[in-house]
């Protein structure tokens, strides 16, 4: 097998170093139904900082095996040093988690016990990126997880500069569940007429000139829909998820379990359903009846881990 081993000595504590910003969502209701054993062969289709993977670590010793993928090179670099105290042979991989089976084979690893996906940002990649996911900051209209596109890649500039004002609403709409789908859309196409919307800033004054404001108490920006639902078709984020779970059932030994933590009703409909197939094949069954969702204390100490939703199925 392939090695890439990161060891030095044992820690004792979940958390991430200081310097972190990202806070890992459902922690300890991840290692419980996980049910991970020393040993493990684990799979994190989506590493980020490592925050998960610190605690999968600690969980599966130094005889287990920790596969690593993310997309944003920046993510596995700070990975790679928050999990340089583990004695668990770490193998972490740049790519998208719709293609673990080719970082799988690479790496000589037929089969795996354990498998994790985390549709969430990370509060590195929504805040210090540079690259355009949250309208808070002013930056350029990208929105891919790679650090750096590669030539012909989709940005979110291409999406909101070209595409047809009927392709934006239907995006809009469908991707981020925004009823002023159309509005905003026609906005769009009249705003870029005067030129290029290249930034953040110039893509929320326009939405906010048309949508009725939905700040206040539990109410959200009017841009906010939007913007996820142009991220989601930069990344093919919907149709990645469908082909990521597919893959890794596949690649899951008998008795091997995955969890998947979902951020919104469309990522969490595609688990929810995808389960569901599962079991009525026979070969499956589902280990959490109803999605297990933050305590309120997360939830006050991670204003993000809200809207999380962690569904887990285990192979028979």
């Amino acid at each position: 097998m392939q090695k890439k081993l990161i060891e030095n000595t044992e820690f004792t504590s979940y958390q991430l170093p200081a310097t972190s910003h990202h806070v890992p969502v459902l922690l300890k209701e991840v290692i419980e139904v996980l049910d991970l054993k020393k040993g493990d062969t684990v799979l994190d289709c989506t590493i980020n900082d490592g925050g998960h993977a610190l605690a999968v670590c600690q969980a599966i010793g130094e005889k287990g095996l920790l596969v690593g993928i993310d997309e944003d090179k920046g993510a596995l670099e700070r990975a790679r040093n928050n999990l340089a105290l583990c004695k668990t042979e770490i193998i972490l991989e740049e790519s998208n988690f719709r293609n673990l089976d080719l970082v799988l084979e690479k790496s000589d690893v037929s089969g795996v016990d354990k498998i994790l996906f985390d549709f969430g940002l990370s509060s590195n990649q929504l805040e210090t990126s540079g690259r355009g996911f949250s309208f808070q900051n002013d930056e350029p209209l990208l929105m891919t997880f790679a650090v750096i596109p590669k030539i012909g890649q989709l940005t979110a500039l291409e999406v909101v500069n070209s595409w047809s004002e009927e392709d934006l609403s239907d995006i809009i709409r469908e991707y981020g569940e925004e009823r002023f789908s159309r509005r905003i859309a026609s906005a769009i196409v009249e705003a870029r007429k005067k030129g290029l919307i290249g930034t953040t800033a110039e893509l929320k004054k326009i939405i906010e000139k048309v949508v009725p404001s939905r700040l206040g108490k539990g109410k959200i920006h009017p841009a906010t829909r939007t913007f996820q639902a142009i991220r989601i078709a930069v990344n093919d984020e919907l149709e990645a998820i469908r082909e990521g779970l597919g893959k890794a059932t596949k690649k899951l030994n008998p008795g091997g379990r995955i969890a998947a933590i979902s951020f919104h009703s469309l990522e969490d409909r595609i688990v929810k359903q995808y389960w569901r197939e599962l079991t009525e094949s026979g070969k499956f069954r589902i280990v959490t009846k109803k999605p297990i969702t933050p305590s309120r204390e997360e939830e006050i100490a991670n204003p993000r881990s809200r809207s999380a939703k962690l569904r887990a199925i285990e192979k028979i």
